[in-house]
């Protein structure tokens, strides 16, 4: 298999610390070290990037149809249907929750997954990232 957007960065990143991010999620906190590698957004347009950042609307597609990698995404995003209690600020903190909308709005850009785009209702009163819709334009 190609890998053609070098996704291989997120398994290495993935695999000392995925089992941990999930199960922190899951008592309803997020650890902010994990945000870039669970929850991947666009790069940023002044080019201050994480190695973690997604270059295209294309790049979230292969993230998301690489089996390991998408699994894990929508593992990660079920898991905030059980917190629908509480806020993405409680959970995620004002930076990370801003960082998890931008990625849930790529990655439900990227995809016509229910999972994707009922996030996006339940969490942010189904509103999109602007920011990331404009980019992403601007890329298609």
């Amino acid at each position: 298999m190609i890998d053609e957007y070098n996704l291989a960065r997120f398994v290495a990143a993935q695999a000392e610390a995925y089992d941990d991010a999930i199960d922190i999620l899951r008592r309803g906190a997020m650890c902010t070290p994990y945000m870039d590698f669970i929850f991947p957004r666009l790069g940023r347009e002044d080019g201050e990037d994480s190695v973690y950042a997604l270059s295209s609307l294309d790049e979230a597609v292969a993230y998301l149809d690489y089996p390991l990698l998408g699994n894990r995404y929508r593992e990660s995003v079920e898991t905030l249907f059980r917190l629908v209690r509480t806020s993405a600020r409680e959970v995620f903190g004002d930076v990370d929750a801003a960082k998890l909308h931008a990625s849930l709005t790529l990655f439900a850009e990227a995809s016509n997954e229910v999972l994707l785009r009922s996030v996006l209702i339940t969490w942010f009163d189904n509103l999109v990232d602007e920011e990331t819709i404009v980019r992403v334009s601007r890329y298609s």
